[in-house]
């Protein structure tokens, strides 16, 4: 397999409603996210450019994100039913935009610099 990524920054806020109310992380608060986007493909299906995927076909992915996350509210921005954790933000991404990229392998999501959260589906 051969497998490229590509990093994205956006900034929100949320609130994790269902941790104690002592948790610091049950109050609204906010992060700078980074958001990873992986795509794989088998050397004989790659593009006939030889790409995986044309990095600058990510930039639709971009514009969404800007649109729809940056200086969010993720509660509002996902919708109800769904505490906004990293781990639930990187399958809800995963599952927007698996139709649009169909070589997406992987979501990772980190809310600081020293942690990740990572959605990758069972093929």
């Amino acid at each position: 397999m051969l497998t490229i990524s590509k990093e994205f920054h956006f900034s929100a806020s949320h609130v994790l409603d269902r941790l104690p109310g002592w948790h610091p992380c049950a109050r609204m608060h906010g992060h700078n996210y980074v958001v990873v986007l992986e795509l794989s493909a088998r050397r004989e299906d790659l593009a006939e450019t030889g790409f995986v995927r044309d990095y600058r076909e990510l930039d639709i992915f971009k514009k969404w994100m800007d649109d729809t996350l940056d200086h969010r509210h993720l509660n509002e921005a996902m919708g109800e039913g769904l505490p906004p954790s990293a781990e639930n933000l990187a399958a809800w991404i995963f599952d927007l935009w698996i139709e649009r990229f169909p070589e997406l392998t992987a979501v990772r999501v980190s809310e600081t610099p020293k942690t990740w959260a990572e959605y990758r589906p069972e093929r």
